[in-house]
Parts: structure tokens; C-alpha cells; sequence
């Protein structure tokens, strides 16, 4: 009998619920419209921008684009200032930040996605490294003036290349260890059961089946990261790299500057002529950023290929 009444009630309820229920697919179909329009509107203005952007640079820069360009050294007169130093230290230090950066993080979020254990000082530090990937990029800058340049000096050489490096290492690292654990999790769970239930022990299941799932996502998280250091100028600015170097660096302890170091100072400049090299320095900042991303989507694809 009680059940009886029961199944009355919630008929009654749904039936009631029913009437009440006002679908309204035109207004939810108008709404979405309007979502959509707002959507698309975003994405062209973004676009519209980078392509003005982008060609305002080109019709700048690409006279000025030249062998000449490319091999000549800074100058105070526009027409033979070239970015042949500034190339070679970008080169350089882009090199030791992948080297030194691509190891460090990855291993750190390996450890804490996979080995740590979860209690409250592994939360604190996760909870400081996901804040770490938001600070500005001026803090690294006084960090590494403090740690690189001043206390270890006698090390590193001061204004030098690896001092540089190291700073934008500690800029990155908190996004290849966020990017590391977000493309660990990414893994199903079953592959680490699988590997478990025929004895591998940990370090087996992630070296073997749980890292090469996840490398491409690794990879990729590389990859911004990389784009994000190759254009910091603050941070270099605030160790105090130069910003007039007539030579390339001749090794780690080398006075060294950036192209993004070198464009600050030449569109700092009063001159018209100084802005327009400054454009073709921001093309090849870009030639070199292309060429690096090309590299890394390509190792990315051939690890996704090859699983």
C-alpha cells in the first residue's frame, strides 16, 4: 500500500514537472546562435590582429633581410648594424635551456606523478609550483641577478651565457612540470595494471609503457615553454645582459645578448632607420622560433607514429 502511494506521488510529480517544463528550443537555438557569432567574432579579431601585425613587420623588415643583415654585428649606424651576436647568443642560450630545462622538468614530474606519495609536503609543493607558473617573468629576472649572477659568480662568470640560461630555466620549469603531469595522467590507468600484473616493477611500467604514451603531450608542453623563454626579454634585462655586444659568444662564461634584447634597444632608438632593422630582427626571432617548433612537432609526430 505504501508503495502504492509512492509510485503515485512520483508519477504525479513527473507529470506535474512535465507540464511545468517550458522546453523553449527557439531561445535555447537563438542563444547558441549568439554564442557561436561571438565565438567566430573572437577568433577573427584575434587573427585580424596578428595578420596586420605580421604584415606591418614583413613590409618593414623584409628589405632590410639580407646576408649582410645576418652577419654584421650591432653598429651606431642603422644601414651596417646587423644581429650576428645577438643570433649567436640566442642560439646559445636556447640550446642550454632545452638541455638543461627539458631533463629537470620532465623528471620532476614524473617523480610527483607517479612516485611521490601523497601527503601534505608534496601538496604544498604542487601547490607552489602551480603558483610559480604565473609569476611575472621580472621575478625570475632579480632571482637569477641575486643566485646566478651575484652569489655565483665565480661559477658562472656573472653577465654571462649559462647565467642567462639558467634564469630562463627557472622561468620554464613550472610549465614542463605542470605539461609533464597533465600528459602523465593522460595515460589510462589499465596500461599501469597490465605492466604491474606481469611483475615490472614501477620504474619499468613508466620507462617502458607509461613515458613513451605520454611524450608527445610532454613534447608539446616543451614546445610552449620554449616559445615563451626565446621571447623574455625582462628577465635577461634584469641580470644585466648587454645590449651592444660586436661579438658572438665563445663559451658558457661569454658576455652574450638576445635578439628581443637587441629589438628593445633599436626600437628604443629616435631613428626611423634603427625601426625598421628592428623589424627584420623580430622576422628572424621568428625564423628561429618557427625552426624550433618545427623541430619539436616532428620529434612529437614520430613518437606518436612509433607507439
Amino acid at each position: 500500500m505504501t508503495i502504492n502511494t509512492s509510485q503515485e506521488l512520483a508519477s504525479g510529480d513527473a507529470a506535474s514537472g512535465k507540464e511545468n517544463f517550458d522546453q523553449n528550443l527557439a531561445g535555447r537555438y537563438r542563444a547558441d546562435s549568439m554564442f557561436q557569432a561571438a565565438a567566430w567574432g573572437a577568433v577573427a579579431i584575434a587573427i585580424a590582429v596578428l595578420v596586420w601585425l605580421l604584415v606591418d613587420v614583413l613590409i618593414d623588415g623584409l628589405p632590410h633581410l639580407d646576408l649582410q643583415f645576418i652577419t654584421s654585428f650591432p653598429s651606431r649606424r642603422a644601414e651596417s648594424a646587423g644581429i650576428a651576436a645577438a643570433l649567436a647568443g640566442t642560439l646559445w642560450v636556447m640550446a642550454l635551456v632545452a638541455l638543461i630545462s627539458f631533463p629537470i622538468g620532465v623528471g620532476a614530474g614524473i617523480y610527483m606523478e607517479e612516485f611521490s606519495k601523497d601527503s601534505w609536503f608534496n601538496r604544498f609543493i604542487e601547490v607552489n609550483i602551480s603558483n610559480l607558473a604565473g609569476v611575472p617573468s621580472i621575478i625570475y629576472g632579480l632571482l637569477g641577478l641575486a643566485a646566478f649572477v651575484q652569489l655565483m659568480g665565480p661559477l658562472t662568470g656573472g653577465r654571462s651565457v649559462i647565467s642567462g640560461a639558467l634564469t630562463l630555466v627557472l622561468l620554464i620549469l613550472p610549465i614542463i612540470i605542470v605539461a609533464t603531469r597533465e600528459a602523465l595522467r593522460s595515460v589510462p590507468d589499465s596500461i599501469r595494471q597490465a605492466g604491474f600484473a606481469l611483475g615490472a616493477t614501477r620504474w619499468e611500467v613508466v620507462w617502458a609503457h607509461v613515458l613513451p604514451s605520454s611524450l608527445p603531450g610532454i613534447l608539446t608542453g616543451v614546445i610552449l615553454a620554449l616559445s615563451r623563454a626565446i621571447g623574455e626579454t625582462a628577465p635577461l634585462i634584469a641580470i644585466g645582459a648587454l645590449t651592444f655586444v660586436p661579438f658572438r659568444p665563445e663559451g658558457l662564461r661569454s658576455p652574450f645578448t638576445v635578439l628581443p634584447i637587441q629589438v628593445y634597444n633599436w626600437v628604443s632608438r629616435p631613428q626611423a632607420e634603427f625601426h625598421s632593422i628592428a623589424a627584420a630582427a623580430i622576422i628572424g626571432l621568428l625564423i628561429v622560433l618557427l625552426g624550433m617548433n618545427g623541430i619539436a612537432i616532428y620529434l612529437r609526430n614520430h613518437f606518436q607514429k612509433s607507439r
